[in-house]
């Protein structure tokens, strides 16, 4: 199988970091943001209708449709399911959590003074938004006839050329240094000290294998959003956004004999691993949207990258049993970073995205209460190959961890390509009852070195009602995805990862009052 991803750490980033992985760099980028239960229901699709809260995070020249001023609050509720496969079997396992779209307030006026009236007005806006969810669950388990957890740990020792028995045993304190003090790695007969080969003690050609992932957390986005128009022909408008995310992992690791050879000197190992990111980021959002007709909008928005300052905390166990060669022991990280988890800080770049949007409003007369609905649809490029790491100035600011980031940036600009997503929808209004349906697609931001494929599709529908000043909009999301999971990855060896199928629903309730 072709080689997908470089060994990312230099010798002295191996010796004191925790990895991030090309796969941390996805996770920031591929994301389904929520918005207001009127656009999730029409495919999210926003870059060139307006009129809605939630353009604040898409184009915020939409803002400048009002004349008036909203308050507009967005609770959820979300529903996934994972279906992981991997060698051949099949499990799943089920999050269900609670959510929240676009809330906050927006504040309109246009000129209605002297010669100027009609000509002109802009908006203002605050917000918050649940930009993307993290919260799901991944199980799988298979026979694997190729290859071993632990060789990642051999691959660690043969890319810093470490010989020493000492330095393997104390300076890799994040997994190499647990499996060879718990013998799932183990020196070869016949070394001297300071030059020693080393093997791994697991029953390489024949194990029975489980992950269990559990991910929670987020990424929450304030926003705060300026607008303006001219003669109801030309919008445009920025907004400011504020995103603060956090991340937490567990995951356990376990590898077994499947022969359950007594005398193979290998039962089993297993790693358990505990990762929380935290941070607070920074983007700028601006729009444009042109009306050549009354019925006719056309939509123009560009996504900075986000610069994220994110910090992680972490740590690590092993546990292993070699049966009566050594029995089974276990130990911690730490006890090599004084019983707290290790924390390194870093910024981390998402990628810019480019939106372009048309649509068609039914019937566009000025009073919008006259309107009999809209068609819409966008198409949008995420660079995800644009993903970057870099050292943070008053933090870990050493060559090694500038060699490691490096390295990091360069196997995530061969794991990833530019994508295209696709989003369309549509509403008819019955006087003051609206019903929608949308879809979007995701599409995939794999270069498929390895086979790895990811996507979604999501069909969407919905009510609403506006009457006096009041209105309430619900929406139903359903998420249908394919992507890949990785435990370990290995440079010299075939390895495969569990592929995902996962599905998904989210349920979410605007309330929205005239001010």
């Amino acid at each position: 199988m072709k080689k997908l991803f470089l060994l990312l750490m230099g010798s002295m980033a191996a010796t004191y970091l925790p990895a991030q992985e090309p796969a941390d760099a996805l996770r920031y980028a591929w994301l389904t943001p929520s918005g207001t239960a009127r656009q999730q229901a029409v495919g999210g699709a926003m870059t060139s209708l307006g009129g809605d809260l939630s353009a604040a995070y898409v184009n915020p020249a939409g803002l400048a449709f009002y004349k008036t001023g909203d308050f507009v609050i967005t609770p959820g509720f979300e529903l996934w399911k994972n279906k992981a496969t991997y060698y051949g079997r099949t499990e799943q396992d089920k999050k269900n959590t609670l959510s929240f779209g676009t809330t906050g307030i927006v504040l309109g006026h246009e000129e209605n003074y002297g010669k100027r009236k009609g000509t002109g007005g802009g908006a203002f806006a605050f917000a918050i938004n649940r930009s993307g969810s993290f919260s799901s669950n991944v199980l799988y388990r298979g026979q694997n006839t190729q290859n071993s957890y632990s060789q990642k740990f051999l691959e660690e020792i043969q890319i810093n050329n470490d010989r020493d028995a000492n330095s393997v045993a104390q300076n890799y304190p994040f997994g190499t240094s647990l499996a060879f003090n718990t013998y799932w790695i183990d020196t070869i007969a016949g070394g001297t000290s300071g030059n020693y080969q080393f093997q791994t003690r697991a029953t390489v050609a024949n194990l029975l294998q489980e992950n269990v992932v559990t991910n929670k957390g987020g990424v929450t986005e304030l926003a705060l959003a300026f607008a303006g128009q001219r003669n109801d022909k030309f919008y445009f408008g920025f907004t400011l956004g504020v995103p603060f995310l956090r991340y937490d992992r567990e995951s356990t690791f376990l590898e077994a004999d499947a022969s359950t050879d007594p005398n193979n000197k290998f039962d089993y190992a297993s790693i358990t691993e505990n990762l929380q990111t935290k941070g607070t980021g920074v983007n700028l959002r601006m729009g444009v949207i042109f009306k050549p007709q009354e019925y006719v909008r056309l939509g123009l928005a560009v996504h900075t990258p986000t610069f994220y300052r994110l910090t992680d905390q972490y740590s690590a166990s092993v546990t292993a049993n070699t049966e009566n060669y050594k029995g089974e022991l276990s130990q911690s990280s730490s006890l090599f970073t004084n019983g707290e988890d290790a924390a390194f800080s870093y910024w981390h770049f998402t990628p810019y995205r480019i939106m372009a949007s048309a649509s068609y409003v039914l019937r566009e007369i000025e009073d919008v209460r006259k309107q009999k609905g809209f068609l819409t649809a966008d198409i949008e490029y995420v660079n995800y190959k644009s993903s970057s790491y870099t050292t943070d100035p008053e933090g870990d600011d050493s060559q090694g961890t500038r060699d490691y980031l490096k390295s990091l940036n360069k196997a995530i600009d061969r794991a990833y390509k530019g994508a295209f997503n696709f989003k369309a929808g549509g509403e008819l209004k019955f006087t003051t009852i609206m019903a929608r349906l949308g879809l979007a697609y995701y599409g995939n931001p794999y270069k498929n070195l390895a086979g790895e494929k990811g996507n979604r599709f999501q069909l969407s529908g919905g009510l609403g009602y506006r009457n006096k000043g009041i209105f309430v909009d619900l929406s139903y999301v359903h998420t249908m995805g394919k992507d890949v999971h990785y435990a370990y990855r290995l440079q010299n060896t075939s390895f495969a990862g569990a592929a995902l199928r996962q599905t998904g629903g989210n349920v979410l309730l605007t309330l929205g009052f005239k001010i």
